[in-house]
């Protein structure tokens, strides 16, 4: 079984999401054989020297603990995290993959991805997002002192919430489609647009199943889950027992 997330935006400003991933770390993941996350587990990351900030050390912590039960952990950057690094990987006991990611099992094959690169219709965001992405940007903003990068960073969600529209730019069409093609039609899941939902493409032909992974909120989380035989989606939320 693979559990499947996206979008936990965790921080020390949302203790209810925080505590319950903590809960799902410590039960319901521990069920499967492998989780994932999709990118944005964090609202942002300044860089691996701030792993030993307390709020961050409880989450890797809580990962590593996970990982030394035999659960195997993959994660991939977001838009908001994309300064994690090998040494954030090593100390949380995970795999960093890149995006997209094909991950081929005995009973079907998926592409992976964060999502982000495909909302081409969002220029403003892909011009930052070519920007921050390029590794002479990360090398420069990962040499500036720690207090400043902590400004850059809430200077970032700043503008996001100030910019962002009442819905997330969905992926464009026709650049999925050629996604699609190019992956060899196999069942895409990504995160980044907060519009959970299970959409059907038609390429050449082909149908191709797109699922959407739902972001966490203070009091309640999702997981899309593979079974081995089919996708299905699962609620987190306090209540859960596993």
């Amino acid at each position: 079984m693979i559990l499947f997330i996206s979008d936990l935006h965790l921080s020390p400003r949302s203790p209810g999401a925080t505590a319950l991933f903590l809960r799902f770390l410590a039960d319901r993941a521990r069920q499967a054989q492998a989780r994932d996350i999709r990118g944005d587990l964090f609202e942002a990351w300044i860089g691996d020297d701030d792993i030993d900030d307390p709020y961050h050390a409880r989450i890797v912590t809580a990962l590593r603990a996970t990982a030394d039960a035999g659960v195997q952990i993959s994660l991939m950057h977001g838009n908001r995290d994309f300064l994690l690094g090998q040494k954030f990987a090593d100390a949380a006991g995970l795999r960093l993959l890149a995006d997209p990611y094909d991950l081929t099992l005995p009973e079907w094959s998926f592409v992976l991805s964060h999502g982000d690169a495909l909302c081409l219709d969002d220029t403003a965001y892909q011009e930052f997002r070519t920007r921050v992405r390029a590794p002479e940007w990360q090398e420069k903003m990962l040499a500036r002192p720690r207090f400043v990068r902590r400004l850059v960073a809430r200077y970032f969600r700043w503008r996001s919430r100030n910019t962002a529209r009442a819905v997330y730019a969905d992926l464009n069409p026709s650049a999925t489609d050629d996604f699609l093609r190019d992956h060899g039609y196999v069942t895409f899941i990504h995160g980044h647009t907060h519009q959970p939902a299970t959409h059907d493409h038609i390429v050449d032909g082909i149908h191709v199943e797109r699922w959407v992974l739902a972001d966490w909120h203070e009091d309640r989380g999702e997981a899309l889950v593979w079974d081995g035989e089919m996708l299905k989606r699962e609620a987190i939320v306090f209540e859960n027992r596993p």
